[in-house]
């Protein structure tokens, strides 16, 4: 591998990586010599400087690490501070409706009803903050309870959870009836692998 190739893929690195990568580390990923590699890092770092790009690598101890330049600093404050919009998706509208109606519910209630892992849906709500942990159920493992938060209200124009549409009766036993279909088809998909 060349000195070019081998700049390619540290500036790969350090950008995949995020945080400092020690000298050794990098060397012994790309099978180079520690001294090499710490020429090409420092090339980079210069190259990146005189450029005034938006990013730079810099030194730290035995390790790199890329980072935002101090020249665009205000610039991130700026959008920083914008109001910060977000996609719901089917599967995180579908949990937080659940949250909603069944609050204060846990993590397994959701996925009981949903008949799949909500970790990652469960958290996307609380990182969004629609949703937040309101406290551990009193039983074995102590689970963390979720319900809605007021951003939650404001975002949907409700004052209050008791404003929520009620569910029509026989919509509720449509959908449980569609939900049973789904997952005897998906038990016989599953069988018949």
């Amino acid at each position: 591998m060349n000195r070019k190739e081998m700049a390619s893929v540290i500036e790969g690195i350090l950008f995949a990586m995020g945080d400092s990568v020690e000298i050794s580390k990098i060397a012994k990923a790309l099978e180079a010599d520690q001294g090499v590699v710490e020429s090409i890092c420092d090339e980079l770092a210069e190259k990146y400087k005189k450029e005034k790009r938006g990013v730079r690598i810099v030194k730290l101890d035995s390790s790199y690490q890329m980072c935002t330049s101090v020249d665009v600093y205000e610039y991130l404050i700026k959008l920083a501070k914008q109001p910060k919009k977000y996609a719901l998706t089917d599967v995180l509208m579908e949990t937080l409706s659940i949250i909603a109606y069944k609050q204060p519910i846990t993590k397994a209630e959701i996925e009981k009803i949903r008949g799949v892992s909500s970790d990652h849906a469960v958290s996307k709500l609380v990182e969004f903050g629609l949703a937040q942990e309101l406290g551990r159920l009193d039983a074995p493992g102590r689970p963390m309870l979720f319900g809605t938060t007021e951003d939650f209200l404001r975002s949907f124009g409700i004052a209050s959870i008791t404003d929520l549409p009620s569910l029509n009766p026989m919509q509720v036993e449509e959908f449980k009836m569609q939900a049973e279909a789904e997952a005897e088809n998906v038990l016989a998909e599953n069988i018949e692998i």
